[in-house]
């Protein structure tokens, strides 16, 4: 089981924050455009417990695959968990949560994720799958700054 930890600071209150995150339909907005991120699913605008979530992602080399995420837990303003039910990982568990701090809101993803094909799984973990996830990440970091200047 791996772990992948990042908190960033954002400089807005915390409705601005909690409804720009909490909204299934910003997250292309925050997704490098090379991984091709599409939803398919029909969502509202604002999540819910048990909302499933249906998108076509390529992480790797363009090859297109199907994810599907379930909204497994929302507190209102201070944190929400989705979970994949289908998709390219044997678990994903991504925490998104928001705190008040002096001027403005910290915000922390912890995504906690298992891969799939056991050893190999495990040995192409270091050289392909994390490096991919910080790459994603790091893309998110900058363009949230970028969107709460």
């Amino acid at each position: 089981m791996y772990q992948l930890k990042r908190t960033q600071f954002i400089p807005t209150d915390l409705q601005t924050c909690w409804d720009y995150f909490s909204s299934p339909m910003n997250l292309k907005e925050i997704t490098p455009p090379s991984m091709g991120f599409i939803v398919k699913s029909e969502v509202p605008q604002k999540m819910y417990e048990g909302l499933m979530i249906a998108y076509t992602v390529k992480p790797l080399s363009g090859i297109p695959m199907n994810w599907v995420t379930e909204i497994k837990t929302v507190k209102d303003l201070a944190f929400f968990v989705d979970e994949q039910r289908i998709g390219p990982y044997k678990v994903w568990h991504h925490e998104h949560h928001f705190k008040v701090v002096d001027g403005g809101v910290e915000m922390t993803d912890i995504v906690t994720y298992v891969l799939p094909f056991g050893l190999l799984g495990r040995l192409v973990h270091p050289w392909l799958v994390r490096p991919k996830l910080e790459q994603i990440f790091a893309y998110r970091f900058e363009k949230v700054a970028n969107l709460f200047k």
